[in-house]
């Protein structure tokens, strides 16, 4: 991978792996690690829940518009919010500097996974159930990527090894 597009950007619903398999796979490829999410909450001192809470899903939304927007960096394993997609502007400089990879989940596995979907700092709207908000970010997801990695059963160890075939074939 050319130092220009160094980055591998995950992107995918909240339960399918980003950081987990963001943090083993910057490992396995001797490269950093960024989770956006974090960024998000040092950039506002609050947590995503706080922040929905207090200001609204488009609040956050905005915030993490910005925070993706202001990352430059090379080399670096970057796992986004699972709203990064939401924003053309910042998925687009994502991609000028890496390749994406939408992690897919089926929803069965992502309800199981998920037991805090209530309280867990979703840019989403309050009324709006899982399976509304897989429909309406699976689109986006999929226009982003560069590459899907299917998660669903599988280990992140299986995971990441599924992405590093990947990204030499795609490369």
């Amino acid at each position: 991978m050319n130092s220009a597009k160094s980055n591998i950007i995950l992107i995918g619903m909240p339960g399918s792996g980003k950081s987990t398999v963001g943090v083993i796979l910057a490992k396995q490829l001797k490269m950093q690690f960024l989770d956006t999410d974090i960024l998000i909450q040092n950039h506002t001192n609050k947590t995503l829940q706080e922040i929905v809470n207090t200001d609204g899903h488009m609040v956050l939304r905005q915030i993490e518009e910005e925070v993706l927007l202001g990352i430059q960096c090379n080399n670096h394993v970057i796992a986004t919010g699972g709203s990064a997609a939401y924003s053309a502007p910042a998925m687009n400089h994502l991609r000028s500097g890496g390749t994406v990879i939408f992690l897919h989940t089926e929803l069965s596995a992502l309800q199981t996974r998920i037991d805090n979907y209530e309280t867990r700092g979703l840019a989403k709207r309050p009324d709006q159930t899982l399976l509304d908000l897989f429909d309406e970010r699976k689109v986006l997801y999929e226009r982003f990527a560069h590459i899907t990695v299917e998660s669903t059963g599988f280990t992140q160890d299986q995971v990441c090894y599924d992405i590093d075939k990947q990204l030499r074939k795609y490369s």
